[in-house]
């Protein structure tokens, strides 16, 4: 799948939960591999910040980016509508130092991106595949999330709170494109103790019944809450009412947990890849969810490029008597066992390695490793392929190499390895030529990777 941004702006205008501010904050398109970034407009210089996990300052009441002195608050509602949307690229313009609280929820940054809509554009979208399992633990709080294997992405949240109102609840996403009616309008949620420590640290200047689920379940004095509800502007109520004090009744049942899965995947959105996996979080926060995005903001750039998957019992999309058809390289030459997918951007090829190989005989005798010439050529066989299976009748073309450029060698390819070959375009094919991008992979660790320039030549 191709990246994503935006068909055309959008603006939407509120308070500042914290602040009380007047606040509008504008989604822009923004080109291919830009990301997300927060541009604090309000400021001299207008300031950029990316939205990455690395730039999270706070989580103590939300999820807060900063760059230097420079920063933005309460982003993840925003966040998580933009990555259940699938889009990659966005320019968010904002004329305070947070955003907007509208209701709570992300309902109204969902809305407005289904309003205008997501334009493809031409790169390709890279994916963080988990491939085995990631913990995270807070053992003071009692929180853990977990990240399993999974093909798609999916969220399980458990909460739990020492509170006869509100004690355990759980939520699930199986389908992100489910998160408009099933998450998206879920509030953010505050105890009535919380209230007054909030107040008297000059925090929740914009809050009230409009924007937050309010939870009444420890008595206080009957004057200490008569302040707070005209504090919230609310009718008062008998200090033995526990529950949801709210103008609005609940949009689930379940709503606190929806909100918790919703804040996860607000947090998430800042590891810069969109997920391929299952994720079981229990008592998530803001701060474990940071934690989590920023290992996997370190396993993306440990990773580089990550291995495309690998299961040898599917069926090849070309097995070694299809190759052969295609290609004229015969024994001792033929270095790509089978090719396990290919479309129109990239191809991903298999060799595997044996001791039966006829240039271990003297490369070297007490010590088999592949040359890496030969590691190349095999790149070039799959690129071969991939540029063959854009022309009509392929057996009726040879692919010549032209230029091989930034070759690097990672580590030792030996019998018992099995070579994983991902090999795209770096630029389209135009007269017969095209340039291309080629990692080879042993397991999950890249092992030679290369640039080189091909030719499609008609045979004579």
């Amino acid at each position: 799948m191709n990246q994503r941004t935006l068909k055309e702006s959008f603006s939407l205008q509120g308070k500042g939960l914290h602040t009380g501010l007047d606040i509008i904050v504008t989604f822009k398109p923004a080109p291919a591999n830009h990301g997300y970034k927060i541009q604090r407009i309000d400021l001299p210089e207008k300031p950029v910040i990316d939205a990455l996990a690395e730039n999270v300052k706070q989580t103590q009441r939300g999820t807060v980016i900063a760059k230097g002195d420079v920063f933005v608050s309460t982003i993840e509602h925003a966040m998580a509508a933009l990555y259940a949307a699938k889009i990659d690229n966005c320019l968010i313009e904002v004329n305070a130092p947070e955003f907007p609280i509208l209701d709570g929820s992300s309902i109204y940054y969902w809305k407005e991106i289904q309003r205008v809509g997501a334009e493809e554009q031409k790169a390709e979208r890279e994916y963080f595949i988990v491939r085995k399992k990631i913990e995270i633990k807070d053992e003071e709080t009692g929180s853990y999330i977990l990240m399993l294997p999974e093909d798609n992405f999916t969220v399980n949240t458990l909460i739990s709170f020492d509170s006869p109102v509100l004690s355990n609840q759980f939520a699930t996403l199986e389908n992100i494109e489910d998160f408009g009616e099933e998450i998206a309008a879920a509030r953010t949620f505050v105890f009535v103790r919380e209230i007054e420590p909030l107040v008297k640290n000059n925090l929740i200047k914009g809050g009230d019944l409009d924007n937050a689920i309010v939870i009444y379940d420890s008595i206080i004095t009957q004057e200490e809450l008569d302040n707070l509800a005209d504090l919230m502007g609310v009718e008062r109520k008998h200090v033995s009412n526990l529950g949801y004090i709210n103008n609005k009744p609940l949009v689930f049942d379940n709503e606190p947990a929806r909100h918790k899965l919703l804040d996860l995947i607000g947090d998430l959105a800042l590891c810069g890849k969109f997920i391929k996996g299952r994720i079981i979080a229990t008592r998530p926060g803001h701060n474990i969810n940071n934690k989590l995005a920023r290992q996997l903001r370190k396993d993306i750039k440990k990773a580089e490029v990550q291995a495309p998957v690998y299961d040898p019992s599917v069926v090849p999309v070309m097995d070694i008597n299809k190759i052969k058809s295609v290609l004229p390289h015969r024994y001792p030459f033929q270095l790509v066992d089978k090719i396990i997918e290919v479309n129109d951007k990239y191809v991903v090829g298999v060799k595997n390695v044996t001791n039966n190989e006829p240039f271990f005989q003297g490369h070297f005798p007490q010590e088999p490793v592949m040359p890496g010439v030969l590691i190349i050529e095999a790149m070039a066989q799959c690129g071969g392929l991939l540029v063959l299976s854009s022309v009509e009748d392929p057996e009726r073309y040879s692919t010549y190499f032209m230029k091989i450029d930034n070759v690097k060698f990672r580590q030792k390819v030996v019998p018992g390895d099995t070579l994983i070959f991902k090999i795209s375009y770096i630029t389209e094919l135009r007269r017969g030529c095209a340039v291309m991008k080629g990692y080879a992979f042993v397991g999950d660790k890249i092992v030679t990777e290369a640039e080189f320039m091909a030719q499609i030549i008609k045979n004579k």
